[in-house]
């Protein structure tokens, strides 16, 4: 597995481990335990893993899910430590690194940050390159249902816009923190927002952002 994906994972595990089964996580209405279901349903049944896009799977996504949060979490907790099973894509260090990265590094925090004492990580500036490298690439996927213009700006300038339109509402921060606004979290992440007020107070209503 690949370098940043591997990190985020083990981090993920121990942290999960440490916050035990029925902690509180930033995704709406999951504890813990229902994120560990989902991050190896996820993995290691693609069957029902699809349900997350594809409607016609969703029944058959929800039942899986449950049937893997029902198992004793601490086997939960190592089937992530451990990975995908040997013939699974995601054992391919690239698809590790393009498909994992991301997904581990927003559930992390996930698990940070609905906790009430928590503070942001200093990430290395690689990692940050890398983290914005994704989001550009995913920009206008992340914002294709909100109802304002949507530019991601980070501190030194660059850009991606994630939705066309006027007015335009501009998200300024780190990646890292604009991943975390992109991907739905944006009471969580620490960014500036600015524009037409109206516009920032619509965005900030809109359940649009993320997939």
């Amino acid at each position: 597995m690949s370098t940043f994906a591997k990190r985020e994972r083990l981090l993920l595990a121990d942290l999960l481990e440490t916050a035990g089964p029925e902690a509180p996580t930033l995704c709406e209405g999951w504890l813990t335990r229902d994120l560990a279901a989902h991050v190896v349903v996820r993995e290691r049944r693609p069957d029902a893993a699809g349900g997350t896009v594809i409607k016609a799977l969703a029944p058959r996504l929800e039942k899986t899910t449950a049937e893997f949060a029902a198992k004793p979490y601490e086997e939960l907790i190592q089937l992530i430590r451990t990975g995908p099973p040997r013939f699974s894509p995601f054992q391919l260090k690239q698809v590790d690194e393009a498909a994992n990265t991301v997904e581990f590094y927003i559930h992390t925090e996930d698990v940070r940050r609905a906790q009430p004492d928590w503070s942001p990580r200093a990430l290395d500036p690689v990692f940050q390159d890398a983290l914005w490298s994704r989001l550009e690439r995913t920009a206008r996927l992340l914002g294709r249902g909100v109802p304002t213009g949507l530019v991601l700006r980070r501190p030194d300038g660059q850009t991606a816009v994630a939705h066309r339109g006027a007015p335009v509402v501009t998200v300024t921060g780190e990646p890292s923190e604009l991943l975390m606004f992109a991907f739905g979290r944006q009471s969580a992440a620490r960014v500036a927002v600015d524009g037409d007020e109206n516009a920032v107070a619509e965005l900030h209503e809109s359940r649009q952002l993320g997939i």
